[in-house]
């Protein structure tokens, strides 16, 4: 399998396990709107029209992350040049830095919660070069979850999606 291409790096995002598991706001809108509703009284179209227009406008800005790590390309301005490589070795390091700034809670029993670090970047070391995204996401210590993603551009499972940074 051959790839070629660049990645974005997207995050650290850390927060509540509630607005991480709010997954109508992972999502980005549908391609088609929504019909307008036939009357001023169709109030379940008139909810569904506005639902979509919120969607619309906060998913591209939110630095929430997205359920498909490849729609990370659609919040543009998440995206950012000193975030963007095109070798595997500046992503993985930027990754190792943040999960180790913001490690993972530690089970009681003293068990192992996560795959190792070493076990992480040996995984990204293999997928990167032939174009699949990582995401790293877990619980921290103090119970907040933590989300960081390398995305490749561009993208194998989006291939529509173009540069978010042009």
């Amino acid at each position: 399998m051959t790839w070629t291409g660049h990645f974005h790096a997207y995050g650290p995002w850390i927060g509540s396990p509630d607005s991480y598991h709010r997954e109508g706001d992972r999502r980005p809108p549908h391609p088609d709107p929504p019909a307008p509703p036939a009357s001023d009284e169709d109030k379940t179209a008139i909810r569904i029209l506005q639902r979509y227009r919120e969607v619309a406008a906060e998913f591209p800005a939110s630095n929430l992350p997205p359920m498909m790590s490849g729609y990370w390309l659609l919040k543009r301005k998440q995206a950012s040049h000193e975030r963007t490589w095109t070798d595997t070795t500046a992503p993985l390091d930027w990754m190792t830095k943040h999960f180790l700034d913001n490690p993972p809670m530690e089970r009681e029993d003293g068990r192992r919660a996560y795959a190792s670090l070493e076990t992480r970047r040996e995984y990204a070391l293999e997928v990167l070069p032939v174009g699949v995204d990582v995401s790293w996401v877990y619980y921290n210590r103090s119970g907040s979850i933590v989300s960081l993603n390398v995305v490749c551009c561009p993208n194998r499972h989006h291939p529509y999606l173009s540069c978010p940074l042009g």
